[in-house]
């Protein structure tokens, strides 16, 4: 089975969810551009990027299984992978902000 002769039943579905991950890629993106202090720029890509990644890899499980003929979940253990990295990734930046201002290194108005 190619690509062409995929079933609607699963190409739609695949195409909301590639359209989607887009989308909240797409907000992710637009949260660090418009938020102005890093506790917040930090909260919006995250939250975004992961799930837009998400739909990604279950529109691309769906497309994998169909082409396939059987089931296909390689995509799991890179899903398991993004959702323990990402958090840890945050939580150390997040950490090394707080320590960084309270040690008096990130103050406003000085020059570094």
């Amino acid at each position: 089975m190619s690509g062409a002769e995929l079933s609607p039943w699963i190409a739609l579905p695949a195409a909301a969810l590639l359209i989607a991950g887009g989308l909240l890629a797409l907000v992710g993106a637009l949260g660090l551009l418009r938020f102005n202090h890093f506790y917040a720029r930090i909260h919006a890509p995250t939250m975004g990027n992961t799930l837009g990644a998400g739909c990604v890899l279950i529109a691309s499980m769906l497309t994998s299984s169909a082409v396939a003929g059987r089931p296909v979940i390689h995509e799991l253990l890179i899903t398991v992978f993004l959702l323990l990295t990402s958090p840890v990734t945050t939580m150390l930046l997040m950490r090394a902000a707080v320590f960084r201002s309270e040690s008096g290194r990130d103050r406003p108005g000085e020059t570094p």
